[in-house]
């Protein structure tokens, strides 16, 4: 055989070989094509409805005077009766004077520690300074474990013998002695200090108990429990649109009252749903987000086709201080289930023997296929919920083993072909 017809023999398997590969992944491409598949997975769809209304509370506002306003309480904060809420600086000196009495009180504070612990000698200076390194070992030991329950503890402890240290003098000084002096000094400081900026600060007090909040947005006055009472929804409406007027002498104000409220207008067909005494599950999502479970206090009368629905709890409160008007979600119910692709959904038939008369029949049933290895697996569900692209549903299973392992389970790859599928089908 001539070497040229060889080579051409050889060139044409090839480019047989390789058609026949290429039709080959093509068809297996397309077989595969045909059997897409989706994970299933755990969900909840909620039977809810949207909401927008306004928080109300019994609300105080606090006001005062002065070129610079320090508020001492946090947001959501509790404050006694009595408790001061702001400090009032007329001047750059108070300021400056309030920072050196900070100052000066922490170092009242570190000195009177060190007096206590002192243990009736001064010690010798190079076994303090050992003390000194041992502590801060400690704190910083502390610190880099994030174990922080004593730290305020260790801090006072290496500030003391710091103090100890530098009063511990070589020429033999009563160590106890300069520390009671030095401590008499800072009190005659405080004291004298504190009577200066008496004249150039002033106080703002809580004059009954409450929850301090630093926004005023004029709602305080015009937006009350007591007139949710009587309130219709066209005085609601009216607030709506009502501009409110700034209170510029405001620095802040008290919630006296742990209960809250929040209203809004429903249709009378979801107003309906609600029954006077009551709870639902309100979630908040946009400045602060929870669910609280509040009570139906009270549903006004119809008017166009809406209802003013009252809402009640003393829950989170520290949590929803900042909180006015608000778009929230009333949830009357919650399903729970499996999330399958509406084109997974089948409806099949079933022979089923009768345990008793051993009579068969043939049943519908409602399933989905799983592809499970390499064959197609069918599970038996029910539909607890239908949204537009998908299907909400759980397992139905029977007492057999076999059936309980063959049950719909998160996770498992649903085929959403709409091809023809049977129980024990190689896909694969």
């Amino acid at each position: 055989m001539k070497q040229g017809n060889l080579t051409a023999r050889i060139i044409m398997l090839l480019v047989l070989a390789a058609v026949l590969i290429t039709l080959g992944m093509s068809a297996w491409s397309q077989f595969r094509v045909l059997y897409p598949t989706v994970v299933a997975y755990s969900y909840t769809v909620d039977d809810s409805v949207e909401a927008t209304g306004f928080v109300v509370r019994d609300e105080l506002v606090l006001t005062g005077v002065g070129g610079t306003v320090e508020m001492l309480p946090d947001e959501g904060e509790k404050v006694s009766q009595g408790g001061t809420v702001a400090l009032l600086y007329q001047s750059e000196a108070g300021i400056s004077q309030r920072e050196t009495l900070e100052q000066l009180n922490l170092e009242k504070e570190q000195l009177e520690y060190a007096l206590s612990t002192l243990g009736g000698g001064g010690g010798e200076s190079v076994q303090l300074s050992n003390q000194v390194a041992d502590a801060m070992a400690s704190l910083r030991g502390a610190a880099a474990s994030g174990d922080l329950t004593g730290l305020e503890r260790q801090a006072l402890e290496l500030k003391s013998l710091i103090y100890k240290r530098s009063y511990n003098l070589e020429d033999g000084t009563d160590t106890a002695a300069t520390l009671q002096a030095s401590l008499d000094s800072v009190n005659a400081q405080i004291e004298a200090l504190t009577l200066q900026a008496s004249q150039s600060t002033s106080r703002v007090t809580a004059p009954q108990p409450g929850t301090f909040s630093g926004l005023v947005d004029g709602y305080e006055a015009v937006l009350t429990p007591a007139s949710l009472d009587t309130m219709t929804l066209a005085q609601f409406r009216q607030l709506e649109r009502q501009a409110l007027s700034e209170n510029t002498a405001a620095i802040g104000k008290l919630i006296t009252d742990s209960s809250w409220y929040f209203v809004c207008p429903l249709t009378e067909e979801d107003a309906g749903r609600l029954v006077e005494g009551r709870t639902i599950t309100v979630r908040f999502s946009r400045d602060w987000s929870g669910e609280v479970d509040m009570t139906v206090e009270r549903l006004g009368a119809a008017e166009d086709g809406q209802v003013l629905a009252v809402l009640s709890t003393d829950k989170f409160l520290s949590d929803t201080t900042l909180l006015r008007r608000q778009t929230v979600e009333l949830v009357f119910d919650s399903v729970n289930g499996i999330r399958v692709p509406k084109e997974a959904l089948r409806v099949e038939q079933k022979t089923v023997t009768d345990e008793e008369t051993g009579e068969e029949s043939t049943v519908s049933i409602t399933c989905v296929y799983a592809l499970v290895g390499q064959q197609a697996e069918l599970k038996q569900v029910e539909v607890v919920a239908e949204e537009e692209n998908y299907l909400l549903v759980t397992p139905v299973t029977g007492t057999a083993a076999s059936q309980s392992k063959k049950a719909l389970r998160s996770g498992d790859q649903i085929i959403i072909s709409s091809g023809e599928l049977y129980d024990g089908k190689v896909i694969n």
